[in-house]
Formats: structure tokens, sequence, C-alpha cells
């Protein structure tokens, strides 16, 4: 029998590009195994999974997460410049 399928999105963006791709899965699927099925990895190799942090709707979660229909799974950058201090430089800045 057939595992039952879910559709979810995987989406991944850059300062100048988004990318979202809809794909259907196995209903018992892993954040981490959506990631893969989708393709983005060979779209975008700067991704690394061991360093980027992902989530669903914009909460953090592990890899080994189990996808709901239609979540959406995000693949976050690191952060060029911590928040703080660059709050803290623009404040120097202003005085």
């Amino acid at each position: 029998m057939a595992a039952e399928l879910i559709e979810i999105e995987v989406a991944y963006a850059t300062a100048n590009q988004q990318t979202v791709l809809r794909l259907q899965i196995a209903n018992s699927s892993t954040v981490e195994q959506a990631i893969i099925e989708s393709g983005i990895l060979q779209q975008w190799p700067e991704i690394d999974l061991q360093k980027n942090k992902v989530g669903i709707f914009g909460q953090l979660c592990e890899l080994d997460k189990i996808l709901n229909a239609g979540d959406r799974v995000e693949i976050y950058r690191p952060l060029q410049k911590d928040p703080m201090d660059a709050r803290r430089q623009k404040a120097k800045i202003k005085r």
C-alpha cells in the first residue's frame, strides 16, 4: 500500500532571490527528508544543514521534526552581523 502524500513547501532566500518549492512527500517525512527531496541543496550549494538553522513558519525546529500537510520548511542563512552590535554601532553614529 502506498504511503499517503502531503503537500509542503521548502523555502530559502538570499538578499536578492527567494526560492519556494512545493512538493508532495510521504506523510511521515521529516524536515531533513523534505529538504533533500526538494532538490534545493543542488540549487543552493552554500546550504549546509549542519550549520544553517531550519524552521517551520518562522519557528525554529530540528531536522528530525515530522511534517504536517501545508507546512512551510524554511532554511535560514547565518546572520552577517550580530543584531545587538549593529544597534550599538548605529546608536554611536547618531550621537
